[in-house]
């Protein structure tokens, strides 16, 4: 999208007030169709650089995602610009990768389509 979704941003807006990791969403980025839930960004960053500190060749990375770096927009009264996805799969054919779920970080002007709730794939 040239220009980002106000519905979207605002959904954005109301995961980070709310410090809410319970929204569920897909989206379509780029053609891959990510799925998963929301999370405030300070709390993103935080797992992020929770994984990296236990990485012996990523460790070094982990302060660039430190919460304590991140100041709230919301605060400053900006409109989030990102989705922060955690517990998230990128759906491929009837497979979600990773199975166990990632953390990705979605640019909301690239999201081309999205639907509230998450999809997932049962064996029949």
């Amino acid at each position: 999208m040239s220009k980002p979704d106000d519905l979207l941003a605002d959904i954005a807006a109301k995961v980070e007030s709310a410090q809410s990791n319970q929204m569920s969403l897909t989206v379509v980025v780029g053609g891959a169709v990510i799925t998963g839930r929301l999370a405030p960004e300070a709390v993103w960053r935080e797992r992020v650089s929770e994984v990296l500190k236990d990485s012996d060749r990523l460790g070094q990375f982990s302060g660039v995602f430190a919460a304590d770096r991140t100041e709230d927009r919301t605060d400053r009264g900006e409109a989030p610009t990102h989705l922060h996805f955690h517990l998230a799969r990128i759906l491929q054919g009837s497979v979600g990768i990773p199975e166990t779920g990632g953390m990705y970080r979605v640019a909301i002007s690239d999201v081309s389509a999205w639907t509230v709730g998450d999809f997932s794939y049962s064996e029949p």
